[in-house]
């Protein structure tokens, strides 16, 4: 947390940190404005980082508007029966709810995450 190396100990499997991120109704997603100032909010999502202070999953990486069709058809199989809202690809690469409102969806590509459980225990890295 301050930088100083985690004291020697058991890392926490990937598996622990998927199942959370899978498993997450919201999620908090952090940007940076055009001048750098950020901006940070709850979202719905398929991943990102949790809500959770005591299970911490966060994903660092660079937000992409657009998908190819195929990750675009498997982000909203997974998105809709999730949140019971169900969404549909667009060719543009952007989506569309059942009303015929339409927004971008966001890829975020994992560059590192970091994980640790209650009390800041087995503080752990993932690099991608």
């Amino acid at each position: 947390m301050s930088g100083e190396p985690a004291p020697p100990g058991e890392l926490l499997p990937w598996e622990w940190a998927r199942r959370r991120l899978a498993g997450a109704r919201d999620y908090w997603g952090a940007t940076t404005r055009p001048g750098g100032r950020p901006h940070c909010r709850p979202v719905w999502g398929v991943w990102l980082h949790l809500e959770s202070g005591q299970e911490v999953v966060i994903v660092e990486g660079a937000a992409r508007m657009g998908h190819d069709a195929e990750t675009l058809r498997e982000m909203c199989a997974v998105y809709g029966p999730k949140y019971d809202y169900p969404i549909s690809p667009r060719e543009d690469g952007t989506v569309v709810d059942a009303s015929g409102t339409g927004g971008p969806a966001f890829h975020v590509v994992p560059e590192v995450v970091f994980g640790w459980g209650p009390e800041l225990a087995s503080p752990t890295r993932w690099r991608f």
